[in-house]
């Protein structure tokens, strides 16, 4: 790459980033990247027999979008569940998954104290149950499933997307781009491993605010022109605030749960999911700026973007901040 081109291309990628700028202006610090998740629990009181309910969430009632399809031997009463003497074996499936809902985690509690969570997605919207707490699923289903609700938390965060195109601001698409995305992905899956095994639990509203702060931090790096720390080493940058983001990935990974038979597969899966995710905006960021890369008028646009994005964070990192206090 020609060295006038690296900040070209900047300027022209803004073009793509200004169309979302206004909406993202309106966005609170809790939905900046929210996961809509139904929760629903069903309980077995005697043999055969169940009862099951939907859990309260933020949004419109999960009843109202979400309709449970109970295996064929069970018969629906209202909240009370007849399964017989086969219990509650079978396909369990969910209609309207992806309608208000990008999820639904089924929790089934047993008699014998014995508790298994299933999650069910727009593209997996049935489970296999057998009637009892063994879990039979393959690993399989359980991969497919969590590398679909990582990608779909990556894209529907956009804090973490706004660190990513920060990233690419600073560096531009060249060599160095390569270890600085790898030093963002090495951080953030070391620091979501070890935050989802519980061996490193902070509070939420810290790691919320740290993440808007590093977005505000890359924007106005990407502003100066002089050769500092953050444009000489970029990955060192990356890989420091990919720490925290993998928190707020953990965070996120705690609300949807974890299968406790394949608790790794479904954790190192959805890790897989999200860079999916990140690679899918590096390659469309990198489709706009083929796009419009001989669009004079989009040469002045890069300030102006730099500056939405770092107002968007800062308007976010007062809110956690703040939030930390309330």
């Amino acid at each position: 790459m020609k060295p006038g081109l690296h900040g070209g291309w900047l300027r022209r990628l803004a073009a793509g980033l200004l169309i979302g700028l206004t909406g993202l202006a309106t966005t609170g610090p809790a939905q900046a990247h929210e996961m809509s998740m139904a929760e629903m629990q069903v309980r077995e009181t005697t043999p055969g027999e169940f009862v099951w309910q939907w859990g309260a969430t933020e949004k419109r009632p999960a009843n109202e979008v979400l309709t449970p399809v109970w295996p064929e031997n069970c018969h629906e009463d209202g909240n009370q569940l007849h399964c017989g003497e086969d219990g509650l074996q079978g396909t369990l499936a969910v209609k309207g998954i992806g309608d208000g809902f990008s999820a639904a985690l089924i929790k089934v509690y047993w008699r014998d104290g014995q508790s298994r969570v299933y999650t069910l997605t727009s593209s997996q919207t049935s489970v296999q149950l057998y009637g009892a707490a063994d879990d039979r699923r393959g690993m399989g289903e359980i991969a497919s499933a969590y590398v679909v609700l990582g990608i779909e938390h990556i894209l529907q965060g956009v804090d973490h997307l706004l660190f990513v195109i920060g990233l690419l601001f600073l560096v531009g698409f060249n060599r160095r781009l390569l270890w600085t995305i790898t030093a963002f992905t090495a951080a953030h899956s070391l620091t979501l491993i070890l935050s989802a095994l519980g061996w490193l639990v902070l509070r939420p509203p810290p790691v919320e605010a740290s993440i808007a702060l590093s977005i505000v931090l890359v924007a106005g790096e990407a502003l100066h022109k002089e050769q500092t720390i953050a444009r000489r080493w970029p990955s060192l940058v990356a890989f420091l605030f990919g720490l925290v983001h993998g928190l707020g990935f953990a965070g996120a990974l705690k609300e949807i749960g974890l299968p406790e038979n394949h608790m790794l597969v479904a954790l190192l899966t959805f890790n897989v999911g999200v860079e999916i995710g990140q690679l899918m905006t590096v390659g469309a960021a990198w489709a706009v700026w083929r796009a419009l890369s001989k669009w004079p008028l989009m040469l002045k646009a890069r300030p102006v973007a730099l500056y939405g994005i770092g107002s968007v964070a800062s308007y976010w990192a007062w809110s956690r901040v703040a939030a930390i206090f309330a």
